[in-house]
């Protein structure tokens, strides 16, 4: 009896690490009538339950940053005008006026930044102060004129007019005088049949507007023609100065898009 009983608690433990659960007698006799302690588990205690992370709310864009000011502007906005408390007014007044100091900061910051960089800086291409400008008109000038006359060799302007046209009786002398001036060859063309009193070797319109694919009947209307490549470029309708004509004709044939803008 006592050697079944001293190795009673063995046999119980034993049995509990070989994976088999002790019956409801063992639990009786081994946890109330023999009381073996804290050390001896009759039941396993439960895990204690930890307390959830608290999740971390997600770092918003700048773009939706932006987007959040601006709705509490208009929210602002709206508010002062249709509650328009001095309480509200004063809300709004405020909120814009630290929106217009963020975009002060800005436009200094940006400023700064294309001094300092010279790849940045697009005034160094087009510049705007008089000084720059004038130089660089007068270097574009030369360049025009070189070009208009180079031009000659390959070009040539097709002249639309009509007799009874006011704008063309102002306009004819103007590219009569560009036409001489660079060696450009005109073809004055008449889309009524009257006569030029500037370009006398005129023709009459005999379907050359339309072969050009000009539907449009606004007169005087300019063209390049380019008789290498066959191909028309409008140049402009109505009454153009003679700067004007010659700088949009040099843009056409000898400037990229895009470049002195």
């Amino acid at each position: 009896m006592l050697a079944s009983l001293m190795a009673g608690p063995s046999a119980a433990i034993a049995g509990q690490s070989d994976g088999v659960a002790p019956t409801d007698s063992d639990d009786r006799f081994y946890c109330q009538e023999r009381k073996l302690g804290t050390w001896f588990y009759c039941s396993m205690p439960k895990p204690k339950d930890r307390p959830d992370a608290p999740a971390v709310a997600p770092t918003p864009t700048a773009a939706e940053r932006m987007e959040r000011i601006t709705t509490e502007l208009r929210e602002l906005k709206a508010r002062a005008i249709l509650e328009p408390s001095q309480e509200n007014i004063t809300a709004y007044v405020r909120f814009q006026r630290a929106q217009l100091d963020r975009s002060s900061m800005f436009a200094d910051m940006w400023q700064r930044a294309v001094w300092q960089d010279p790849s940045l800086d697009y005034t160094l291409q087009r510049p705007v102060n008089t000084l720059g400008k004038r130089e660089w008109l007068d270097d574009r000038k030369v360049d025009r004129d070189r070009a208009l006359v180079r031009l000659s060799q390959r070009y040539g302007l097709f002249y639309f007019f009509a007799q009874s046209c006011g704008a063309c009786e102002i306009f004819s002398p103007i590219l009569k005088s560009v036409a001489d001036s660079h060696n450009l060859s005109v073809m004055a063309v008449s889309t009524d049949g009257g006569p030029s009193p500037v370009f006398r070797n005129y023709v009459v319109d005999s379907g050359q507007r339309e072969r050009m694919g000009l539907t449009d009947k606004v007169t005087p209307a300019v063209v390049l023609f380019d008789t290498k490549t066959r191909r028309v470029i409008p140049v402009g309708y109505g009454v153009m100065a003679a700067d004007e004509l010659m700088d949009r004709i040099f843009t056409l044939t000898e400037t990229q898009p895009g470049r002195d803008f």
